[in-house]
């Protein structure tokens, strides 16, 4: 399958924050947790890919440089309006199999509720590590296959359903995955991330309980438990923070741009416009957001 062939989840014109977001206090506030144990605190340059409205964008505040990326524009829009000017953040409209940064231009990586939609998880994993530095730091999570409510369907109905042992992708929806947790690893390891932590998260995702339960003490317990269980690899989601071990100078990248047409970095960055010494290529600003889609 070409890059030109891979679908796109495309979440452009979705109310995203006001639709999906409502009632999930308990997921937003864990995943915080997690994020909050296992992202660097300090860098000079963190790209976000598949921010969408900038959830996230607050635990960033360590970074020089945030980046904040989406495949969706109005997603983009949404994020710039409730971040303001503030000069830390760059918006950027682009494709996570073309990115448009030069090798080495990133200190940190995170894509955080993406891979589900991710239909080509190795070039995904290549252009990311492309993009990351040596020693730089990947984050993602992902929505586990082998999650205990699949295993003990599994168990109970062997006849029905999904093998949760198995390694290949299930896709339950189009462009919804549900992945092997050593399937994400080994795709990982093949571009030269290894994995340094991991987080079970969401541990107790389940309707009944979640309209029951207090929501604080659901996200208490949830804490406690992320680290002590996250070897059991049982929760629906799962997070992994990567190092970079590929070979080279661990310096960061000045450059921070290159042509999404012809993949060369030689870019010349004015207010508004970017034009590719190379190609020719010009890309433009508007409203705030670089549009750096082929």
């Amino acid at each position: 399958m070409s890059e030109k062939d891979v679908p796109i989840m495309d979440y452009e014109g979705s109310r995203w924050r006001e639709e999906f977001w409502r009632g999930r206090e308990y997921e937003d506030a864990v995943e915080r947790i997690a994020l909050d144990a296992l992202l660097p605190p300090t860098g000079k340059r963190l790209v976000e890919i598949g921010a969408g409205f900038g959830r996230l964008a607050d635990l960033y505040r360590g970074y020089e440089q945030v980046i904040l990326l989406d495949y969706a524009r109005s997603m983009l829009k949404d994020a710039r309006e409730r971040l303001g000017n503030d000069p830390r953040f760059i918006f950027v409209a682009a494709d996570l199999y073309n990115l448009p940064f030069a090798d080495n231009a990133l200190d940190t990586a995170l894509t955080i509720r993406v891979l589900h939609h991710v239909a080509n998880i190795p070039n995904a994993f290549a252009e990311i590590a492309r993009a990351t530095r040596p020693q730089g730091t990947y984050l993602t999570d992902f929505a586990n296959k082998r999650h205990l409510k699949a295993l003990v369907k599994y168990h109970l109905y062997r006849s029905e359903g999904i093998n949760p042992y198995s390694l290949e992708p299930y896709e339950f929806v189009k462009l919804n995955f549900d992945y092997h947790p050593s399937y994400i690893s080994k795709a990982l390891n093949a571009v030269g991330f290894e994995l340094r932590k991991e987080r079970a998260v969401s541990i107790f995702r389940i309707g009944a309980l979640k309209r029951f339960a207090p929501t604080s003490l659901l996200v208490s317990l949830d804490a406690k438990l992320q680290a002590p269980i996250s070897n059991l690899q049982i929760t629906p989601s799962i997070f992994f923070k990567t190092e970079s071990v590929k070979n080279g100078d661990a310096r960061l990248n000045e450059n921070l741009w290159r042509c999404v047409k012809c993949r060369v970095e030689k870019i010349s960055v004015s207010d508004t416009t970017m034009q590719c010494a190379a190609c020719g290529a010009r890309f433009f600003q508007n409203e705030g957001i670089w549009e750096l889609k082929v």
